[in-house]
């Protein structure tokens, strides 16, 4: 099989892609606030988004086009204002921004998804980003700049744009699956992500497309959260144009579609990752495996669960090795297990390496430092305990010696900047 190798850009750098940027001043004054991503030929198009109860007009629109529309030509992204809770007016923001890219594109209307990110509750002003979406298509792009710039514009609260790209040959031909993610606070991803858009020159079947994401979702995005709030607007989409030249791909067992699923879960695993690194007022990535467990969504619940602990959060933060808050998270998840025979190292990281649903973790017991032994302390150093907590990725592992299967999920620590950022967000 070919080699899947990282390379330079985001949504494009997959052939046939171009983005921009501009200033629309929607809520925020003096900076970027709108994104475009385009593709001139039509894309097959797959989604998947918020289970919240309480839905964005944006998510609303998309999820009608994904499931009703043949074809995907645009996105129009806006930062600052979500368009959550605002009723009918909120859902005629958005046609009236997929009309204007509609008009400038000169692409059908029903091939526009929006999404937009920021606070809830107030209404998007029309004229603004109807002119905004008008713009963007004046300056679209396909070097990777741009789409770096437009990583950049849909950013709120996250302190770093995030973006990443993988290629792959098939029969000579070379594919790209390239994404950006926007993604601080308010995640706790329950379908779905905060905002991601990944885009690919393979040509993909649709309902093969959906099926694909919706799996890998469940081990990437489902796999993080900040603050454990579930956003109004959720929303990942992949596009897919077909313009690599490479045959669609159609059959499951066939080595490009393996290929080309296994570098969409790259994307995908980096965009969560980096997301889960830049939660509001995070110091460090918090990341939790566990291992030897006996079914796999006992594991992921396992795994979630302690990351998702205030308190482990907490102790993260402090640099404080209190295991009793790690094994107790274990126990109130809900999952069965026997604490007598559970084991807890905590080992240094590295983030940019990171990757969701390693199987082989045996080196981070290996060069880790065990804390936990049949559910017990071990005699360890509270001194080498506490410069592992100081780096920028701490993992946890948890050894439940019961079974074969694991799984990862990536956090943060909890520090006071949370709160300060959060306390006054609308201002």
């Amino acid at each position: 099989m070919s080699d899947i190798v990282k390379i330079a850009g985001g949504v494009t750098a997959a052939k046939g892609f171009s983005a921009a940027c501009t200033e629309a001043g929607i809520k925020y004054k003096n900076r970027v606030d709108m994104a475009m991503v385009y593709s001139k030929k039509p894309c097959t198009a797959a989604g998947t988004f918020t289970l919240n109860v309480v839905k964005a007009a944006p998510v609303l629109f998309d999820k009608n086009v994904i499931e009703n529309s043949d074809h995907v030509n645009a996105v129009v992204i806006n930062a600052g204002i979500a368009n959550a809770c605002t009723g009918a007016e909120g859902y005629k923001i958005c046609e009236s921004t997929a009309a204007a890219a509609s008009e400038a594109l000169s692409i059908d209307k029903e091939a526009v998804l929006v999404a937009s990110t920021g606070v809830i509750g107030f209404q998007i002003p029309e004229e603004k980003i109807v002119n905004g979406t008008k713009v963007l298509a004046t300056k679209l792009s396909s070097d990777l700049e741009a789409g770096t710039a437009a990583s950049k514009a849909i950013m709120t609260t996250d302190t770093k744009n995030k973006e990443i790209a993988f290629s792959f040959e098939v029969d000579g031909k070379k594919i790209v699956v390239g994404g950006m993610c926007k993604g601080s606070g308010m995640i706790h991803p329950n379908m779905g992500t905060m905002l991601a858009f990944v885009t690919t020159d393979a040509a993909v079947e649709k309902k093969l497309l959906q099926k694909t994401l919706k799996e890998i979702v469940g081990d990437t995005f489902n796999m993080v959260s900040v603050d454990g709030d579930t956003s109004t607007n959720d929303t990942l989409v992949v596009l897919a144009n077909g313009e690599s030249g490479a045959a669609k791909i159609e059959d499951e067992n066939s080595e490009a579609y393996k290929l080309f699923a296994e570098a969409l879960r790259k994307v995908c695993e980096y965009l969560a990752i980096f997301i889960a690194a830049d939660g509001e007022g995070a110091t460090k990535l918090f990341t939790a495996n566990v291992i030897n467990v006996s079914d796999k969504a006992k594991a992921k619940l396992l795994a979630k669960t302690v990351i998702q602990s205030s308190l482990s959060k907490a102790a993260i933060f402090g640099g404080d090795a209190n295991w009793g808050r790690f094994l107790c998270a274990l126990g109130y998840s809900g999952a069965e297990f026997n604490p007598d025979k559970t084991d807890i190292w905590i080992t240094e990281g590295n983030i940019e390496n990171s990757k969701l649903g390693m199987t082989d973790l045996s080196k981070y017991m290996e060069n880790g430092l065990k804390l936990v032994e049949g559910g017990r302390a071990t005699d360890y150093s509270e001194e080498i305990a506490a410069k592992i907590l100081q780096c920028e990725e701490v993992i946890v592992t948890c050894d439940m010696k019961e079974g074969n299967e694991s799984a990862v999920a990536h956090g943060c620590d909890l520090s006071y900047d949370y709160v300060k950022i959060n306390a006054d967000y609308r201002s």
